[in-house]
């Protein structure tokens, strides 16, 4: 499961806007960035891609790609396979979690921040003030 560890001042402008938007949530509940989010709805559209195949459809520098993959793995939101070559050596190809997993996964981190907060606010004493 993805570490629960969303950005207050994010948290907050999420609960104050009007109907937040699919990548809004991701950046506050994941702390994933513009960037990655753009990785994941791309490799949505185009599982089995190569890290030189996302680079091209995003226009991206491939380091820059691989940074994004190694952070949605890190969350759980992108997993990595690899794939022999006929002519010898291996590739890697990545997908995303599937959407219906990946909003059960928003859920379940969401959730497990929240109930770390609710025992901070349970813990707090006359010191704390």
């Amino acid at each position: 499961m993805a570490e629960a560890d969303p950005s207050p001042k994010r948290f907050r402008e999420l609960m104050l806007g009007d109907e937040p938007s699919f990548e809004e949530v991701m950046t506050c509940v994941f702390g994933v960035q513009e960037h990655e989010i753009r990785t994941y709805l791309t490799l949505l559209e185009n599982r089995g891609s190569t890290v030189e195949e996302l680079a091209t459809v995003l226009d991206r520098d491939r380091s820059n790609v691989n940074r994004s993959l190694s952070a949605l793995r890190e969350k759980g939101l992108a997993d990595r396979r690899r794939r022999l070559l006929d002519g010898g050596g291996h590739v890697y190809q990545y997908a995303a979690t599937d959407l219906p997993e990946a909003r059960e996964l928003m859920h379940d981190t969401l959730d497990e921040w929240c109930a770390y907060v609710h025992d901070r606010i349970d813990d707090f004493g006359e010191s704390d003030l």
